[in-house]
């Protein structure tokens, strides 16, 4: 039996990936997954794929930082599965730009997407699991929550802002059966990282190279499953060593 059997993921930036490469995990341990994402051809394209080797599995083009559109994440889930177990808070945006230049509209939407959408996403799947007696959610991070980098003031403060509100959620249900913990992934080699950078991260890490999804993925399981039933409010850096330099 798998470690997520017969529970109900809901996975947002699920489209591509860590999102999803989680996902196909989940699957192959026995969870129904949700998959959130703006991006509507690859997450049909992706829903399809994972029924094709019979897992049940729903795409729902959403946009996290609107409140109504949450409430249908949730309203279409519950009507698909029945309840909510796990959530995977995964979505997530960010660019480099000198402060001087940032715009505030820039500051605003990159704070929307990587800590606003996270909140609601949380407080909605909250409500779901209060009534279940439990569940667990894991928050896209990033180890720029934990140290600065040049040109990245919004997603720096915005993933800063997630590990504290990790933390706060945590505390909070921690007698209620939910249990909260933060990803902080380092460079990951995923379409988000232009090719023309990679070669330059893969420099700054420790290890030399570049993380894969899949290494991701297996995190983001123990956070998830009972693997790791003693462990909230904490984060898990999977950085190939770079925050300990």
């Amino acid at each position: 039996m798998g470690k997520l059997q017969n529970k109900v993921a809901i996975i947002t930036g699920g489209a591509s990936g860590i999102g999803a490469a989680t996902a196909k995990l989940f699957v192959e341990e026995g969870a129904k997954v949700v998959l959130v994402d703006l991006n509507e051809e690859k997450g049909s394209a992706f829903e399809a794929e994972l029924k094709a080797v019979g897992a049940e599995a729903l795409f729902i083009k959403a946009n996290i930082t609107s409140e109504e559109e949450v409430a249908n994440i949730y309203k279409t889930t519950l009507e698909a599965f029945g309840k909510v177990d796990v959530l995977f808070n995964n979505a997530g945006i960010g660019r480099v730009t000198p402060t001087e230049e940032l715009a505030y509209t820039e500051w605003r939407n990159t704070v929307n997407v990587d800590l606003d959408g996270v909140f609601l996403m949380a407080q909605a799947a909250i409500k779901e699991m209060l009534k279940a007696n439990g569940g667990t959610i894991v928050n896209t991070a990033s180890m720029y929550g934990w140290v600065g980098s040049p040109g990245s003031a919004a997603y720096n403060a915005a993933k800063g802002g997630v590990i504290n509100l990790t933390r706060s959620l945590a505390l909070e249900y921690a007698t209620r059966g939910i249990r909260v913990n933060a990803l902080c992934p380092g460079f990951i080699d995923t379409p988000i990282i232009p090719e023309e950078s990679k070669e330059p991260l893969r420099q700054m890490t420790p290890m030399q190279r570049l993380g894969q999804a899949d290494e991701m993925a297996q995190a983001v399981l123990f956070m998830a499953s009972d693997d790791s039933t003693f462990m909230t409010g904490n984060t898990l850096t999977v950085d190939g060593g770079y925050t300990a330099q």
